[in-house]
């Protein structure tokens, strides 16, 4: 409290502030926080996911007030949602949509966390913690895409908690845990409901962990140096706030499009068919957000292994901190990672391709066709590489480029531009 600017102004203010300084944490953390002056629009993605996060909260409680979770009646419940509920089809198509828009600003948000090397020391564990809340929302978000009981989410619900028979000494076991019963119906629907209701709220609490872990060793910013000075930050208030206000609402402005004028757009058709367990669609297929994962899966011929190399997938970004010894943080710098970096970022392109269109399909490259899962593999290939050999070897051996002294050198052009 003794290095805090806030004081209160009114008796009332006083009373609270001494006993429950609430507004003083706020200002602190949120108005008077100094923060790297260089930070541009892609650090606003976080809050963009902040504001989504809220919104798919708010609409999921709503919706959850209407929805019936057993294998008989949830079809039907949520065609009551869009057409017997005041405004169910907004709120539907709000959570719906809201998820494709949250994956979108997370994948982001990750990625230029790895350009800018937001993973490295001092900011391990706030790399850790994003990475887990990401893992959690993945979670979430399978167990939000079986609940409409369509023909897309029991094959998918089948499909996938079907790959954990496949781990040995617990599969069987986890799988019969997963599902409530032999086989995937109601009482796998209800714990998934219990559950995507449930792991939400988790991640508000790792949000606050993450925040937390943030605002001790203070943010990282894209020339990847540390703060030198009082001349290299700026309050967040009202430098930040605006700079991430116009963000989110240019991000919210896509979002209501989509909404209103194309709100089936991330919809497969099959899941406006009810579940039928003697029905096999002709193409099981996830949502875009998991494409990459699915592109792997498939990309490796034995079962096991396949969910190795998914989950390994997952895992990979975790060590990230300690796989990448350079001492200088941001590509920006880094001449030979920032190859290796965009080769990445092609490479998670190219899964989510493959992955979207069929087992079988081809491409033809230099007058010879070949089975497209082959590009899958590549790519899979590459991904894993990025992290378990680029990171480690990249960093050993790189001669990366001077950076500037301070962040306000190039920030006020008195020296090297960034």
């Amino acid at each position: 409290m003794a290095n805090s600017g806030y004081q209160p102004k009114t008796a009332l203010g006083r009373f609270f502030d001494s006993r429950l300084p609430v507004a003083r944490l706020v200002h602190d953390q949120f108005v008077a926080f100094p923060t790297p002056r260089n930070l541009n629009l892609w650090y606003s993605f976080g809050a963009i996911l902040g504001a989504f996060l809220i919104i798919q909260i708010l609409t999921g409680i709503v919706l959850a007030m209407h929805y019936i979770p057993e294998a008989g009646l949830a079809f039907a419940s949520v065609e009551a949602i869009e057409r017997e509920v005041n405004y169910g089809w907004l709120l539907r198509s709000m959570h719906a949509t809201g998820a494709s828009i949250f994956f979108l600003a997370v994948y982001i948000h990750l990625f230029r966390g790895l350009y800018y090397g937001s993973y490295t020391a001092p900011r391990e564990i706030v790399w850790v913690i994003g990475v887990l809340i990401y893992l959690l929302m993945v979670a979430t978000a399978f167990l939000g895409y079986v609940l409409p009981w369509g023909q897309m989410s029991y094959w998918a619900a089948t499909v996938i908690t079907s790959l954990f028979g496949s781990l040995p000494v617990v599969g069987d076991s986890l799988t019969n845990w997963l599902w409530g019963d032999f086989a995937v119906g109601g009482a796998t629907l209800t714990r998934f409901y219990a559950l995507h209701y449930l792991f939400p709220f988790l991640i508000c609490l790792l949000v606050a962990a993450h925040l937390w872990a943030l605002h001790q060793v203070g943010n990282g910013n894209p020339a990847g140096i540390d703060v030198k000075g009082p001349q290299d930050t700026l309050p967040f208030h009202p430098y930040f706030t605006i700079q991430d206000g116009f963000a989110v609402a240019a991000f919210l402005v896509v979002y209501a499009g989509l909404v209103f004028f194309a709100p089936d757009a991330f919809t497969n058709p099959d899941n406006y068919i009810p579940a039928d367990p003697m029905v096999t669609p002709a193409e099981i297929r996830p949502d875009w957000y998991f494409l990459p994962y699915y592109a792997m899966l498939r990309a490796v011929p034995f079962k096991l292994l396949g969910v190795a190399v998914m989950f390994g997938a997952f895992a990979s970004p975790l060590f990230a901190p300690w796989l990448d010894a350079a001492k200088t943080r941001s590509c920006r710098y880094r001449p030979l990672m920032v190859l290796f970096f965009w080769g990445f970022v092609a490479a998670c392109l190219a899964l989510g391709y493959v992955g979207s269109q069929t087992a079988d399909a081809t491409i033809r490259l230099g007058g010879m066709e070949m089975p497209l899962v082959w590009l899958g593999r590549l790519a899979t290939l590459y991904y894993f590489a990025y992290f378990w050999v680029a990171m480690p070897v990249v960093s050993r051996i790189e001669v990366p480029l001077k950076t500037p002294a301070t962040i306000a050198e190039p920030v006020l052009k008195t020296g090297e531009t960034p």
